[in-house]
C-alpha cells in the first residue's frame, strides 16, 4: 500500500463467502484493510472470515430482508466503526424463456439483484458524507450492459443496478463519495460450474461444449477469473480513482 493510500480503510462485501465477493474481500485483505465478510449464515459467514484472517470479521444477513440488511451494516459499523468502501456484490440468476418467465421471477431478480443496493446505500451514505467521502461499488455483470436470450428478469434487474448506481453517483458526486459499476462477463466460479452441470444433466451434452457456449461470447475465448473483478474494485477503491464516479466498467475479456 502506498504512502497515500489510507489505512486500514473498513470494506464490507455483501455475498462474500465464496467466488467474486470471496475474491474481492481477500484482495482488500491482502491490500491491508479491515473487511467485513457479510454472509447469508452466521456459519457461512463466520468461516469465510475466519480464512481471511485476523483483519476480516463477519455479519450475516439475507440481503433481501431490508430490515436484516441494514441491521447488519449497523453491527458492521459498530464493530469495526464506520464503513469506507461498500461492495455490493451478493446477487444471483434466474433462467427461463418468455413463454414462462412470471411477474413473481421478475420481482424477485429485483429484491435480490437491486432493493439491496438501495438499503445498503442508504445505510452507508450519511456516514461517508459526514467523513467527507467514501466508495460504493456495486457487483452488476454484462447482463446490466446488453441482453442475453432466456435470462430477461435477470438482465433487466441488473440494468436497474447500472440505473441506480449512475443515478447515485450523480446525486452524490459533490459530496466526495463515488458509485461505481464492475461488470464481469461469465466468470469461472462455483455458480458457472453449477449452471454447466445442471445443462450436462439437462441435456446430455459434452461439458466442453457446454463450456465453450459461455466462452464464445468472450473475444479472449475464457471465463473471466474473479481475482480480475477484484482488481477492479481494487482500483475503484484507490486514490486514483477519485474522480471516476457513474461509470460501469466491463470485465468481460472485450465482449462489450
Amino acid at each position: 500500500m502506498s504512502s497515500s493510500e489510507p489505512a486500514a480503510r473498513h470494506v464490507l462485501v455483501t455475498g462474500a463467502t465464496r467466488g467474486i465477493g470471496r475474491a474481492i474481500a481477500a484482495a482488500f485483505v491482502a491490500a491491508g484493510d479491515r473487511v467485513t465478510v457479510l454472509g447469508r449464515t452466521p456459519r457461512s459467514a463466520a468461516a469465510a472470515a475466519e480464512a481471511l484472517g485476523p483483519t476480516a470479521t463477519s455479519v450475516a444477513a439475507d440481503v433481501t430482508d431490508a430490515a436484516a440488511l441494514t441491521a447488519a451494516l449497523a453491527a458492521a459499523a459498530d464493530a469495526s466503526g464506520p464503513i469506507d468502501v461498500l461492495v455490493s456484490n451478493a446477487g444471483g440468476a434466474d433462467t427461463a424463456p418468455l413463454a414462462r418467465m412470471s411477474v413473481d421471477a421478475l420481482r424477485a431478480m429485483m429484491a435480490l439483484n437491486v432493493e439491496p443496493l438501495l438499503v445498503a446505500a442508504q445505510a452507508v451514505v450519511p456516514a461517508m458524507k459526514a467523513r467527507g467521502g467514501g466508495r460504493i461499488i456495486t457487483i452488476a455483470s454484462t447482463a446490466g450492459l446488453k441482453g442475453y436470450a432466456y435470462v430477461g428478469a435477470y438482465c433487466a434487474a441488473k440494468h436497474a443496478a447500472v440505473g441506480l448506481t449512475r443515478a447515485l453517483a450523480q446525486e452524490l458526486a459533490r459530496s466526495g463519495v463515488t458509485v461505481n459499476a464492475v461488470c464481469p462477463g461469465f466468470t469461472d466460479t462455483d455458480l458457472v460450474a453449477g449452471s454447466l452441470d445442471a445443462l450436462e444433466a439437462k441435456t446430455g451434452r459434452d461439458r466442453a461444449d457446454l463450456l465453450a457456449e459461455f466462452t464464445k461470447v468472450n473475444p479472449m475465448g475464457r471465463l473471466i477469473t474473479p481475482d480480475e473483478v477484484a482488481a477492479a474494485c481494487l482500483w475503484l477503491a484507490s486514490p486514483a480513482a477519485g474522480a471516476v464516479t457513474g461509470q460501469a466498467i466491463a470485465v468481460a475479456g472485450g465482449e462489450l
